[in-house]
């Protein structure tokens, strides 16, 4: 009975939770990132070089992973439904901001202050999967969560392209019109976040308290588990040096990714022959329609081999020869190339969270993955500059692409280091 109650307790959370949190990640990826649609009209509009927008996109990050670790001991300790419901009014109120942006200076400023709402959101969510999800599903639940990357992109992209297009109404230029309504969806799904989560499974009305016990019982029991086979304290996890292994590794992948989000757009019209506006959109959200394929296979395949590492590592090394071969002339080999890139950037992120989620426990788990997070957020910070760095450096001018594919190799060596321990975790036994 304790068994069937476990069932229907993980089957109820996933339904209840899940869709919830996909849309808030959805929201969130978009807000951080619709800048790159705006980038043409935003720079023309507002007078802002190439090498002042890379560093304003990129300034994000930097306040994102100061804010990333103090903000997740908070959630530890007051609860998600709370500081969720914050940190998303916030952050949609300052989205909502860039409408007024003016020159270099505000851009600077809100693109900082976007990091700092944001910081906890993401760290957040995969602490608050621990608090919800058995081990032996929860790299399941991990790979359904990151859906919501590829989900802004397939729908934010013809979103972001259309709102462009309302280019002169009410005397708004099209990028102004993008921020005030992405910016005002993160404020409503904030607000709702407050009367919808639940923190903790014993806080949920929708659980029997059969349902209840049984999923408090198998996850008291990996608690247990963790705390015996790593560190539990968060000075200790700090002093750990596999910690910042996992961070290495997560700061390669990260510039992996945004060096195709901030960039995607842009190359997809240079392919397309095209302005950026809703073809482009539309065109553009074909990477991602391949990634949340990918999402649902990879981490399914990790938890069917032996070591889910060596898998990790291969995804990278082909991401990051995919990614080596965005400028080639051929129209259909470069957009194939987007999606084998933007594809295992994306799919391999579950798989990796399965490594550090199983080795942290306690306050250890909620510090560590924080800094684990704010470590690789630098990477958007790094992948912008660099590119432009390089390029600017450099006769060549794939030379930033191939810069950061070197990079997506390095993080797949990291990975394959990791060692013969296997991070996978065991089934939970339920009482």
């Amino acid at each position: 009975m304790t068994g069937d109650a476990l069932s229907r307790a993980i089957t109820r959370a996933r339904r209840r939770l899940l869709p919830f949190l996909l849309l808030m990640y959805v929201v969130s990826f978009l807000d951080r990132a619709n800048i790159s649609f705006a980038k043409p009209q935003f720079q023309a509009s507002v007078g802002i070089s190439e090498t002042a927008f890379a560093w304003g996109a990129g300034l994000f990050f930097l306040s994102y992973s100061l804010f990333a670790i103090p903000s997740n001991l908070i959630l530890h300790r007051i609860g998600a439904r709370v500081w969720m419901c914050g940190l998303m009014v916030a952050w949609g109120l300052i989205s909502v901001l860039n409408m007024f942006v003016q020159g270099p200076s505000s851009f600077y400023a809100l693109r900082l202050l976007l990091g700092f709402a944001e910081a906890g959101f993401f760290p957040g969510v995969i602490l608050y999967l621990t608090y919800w999800f058995p081990d032996r599903v929860r790299g399941q639940i991990m790979g359904q969560f990151y859906f919501g990357a590829p989900l802004a992109f397939i729908f934010g992209g013809p979103l972001s392209g259309l709102l462009l297009l309302l280019h002169g109404n009410a005397g708004l230029a099209g990028w102004q019109w993008m921020f005030l309504v992405e910016g005002s969806l993160a404020i409503v799904v904030g607000a709702w976040a407050f009367w919808y989560l639940s923190d903790r499974p014993h806080n949920a009305a929708w659980l029997s308290e059969n349902e209840k016990t049984a999923l408090e019982s198998a996850l008291a029991i990996e608690e247990s588990v963790r705390h015996a086979r790593g560190p539990s304290a968060f000075l200790a996890a700090l002093r750990d040096p596999k910690l910042f292994h996992f961070a290495a590794i997560y700061f390669l992948i990260q510039m992996s990714v945004y060096g195709v989000v901030f960039y995607l757009p842009a190359e997809v019209a240079a392919i397309l022959g095209k302005r950026i506006g809703l073809e482009v959109g539309i065109v553009s959200a074909l990477p991602w329609t391949c990634a949340l394929a990918a999402v649902i296979f990879v981490p399914l395949w990790a938890g069917r081999v032996k070591r889910p590492r060596l898998l990790a590592a291969a995804v990278l090394v082909v991401s990051g020869i995919a990614s080596a071969a965005f400028l080639l002339p051929n129209a259909a080999i470069a957009m194939a190339a987007l999606c084998v890139a933007a594809s295992g950037f994306i799919a391999v992120q579950p798989v990796f969270w399965t490594f550090p989620t199983g080795y942290l426990s306690g306050r250890a788990a909620a510090g560590g993955i924080a800094v684990i997070n704010a470590i690789g957020a630098l990477g958007g910070f790094v992948a912008p500059n660099i590119k432009v760095w390089a390029e600017h450096h450099s006769a060549f001018p794939a030379a930033g692409l191939y810069v950061l594919a070197a990079f997506t190799l390095l993080a797949a060596g990291l990975v394959a280091l990791l060692g013969e321990q296997r991070f996978r975790q065991q089934p939970a036994k339920p009482n």
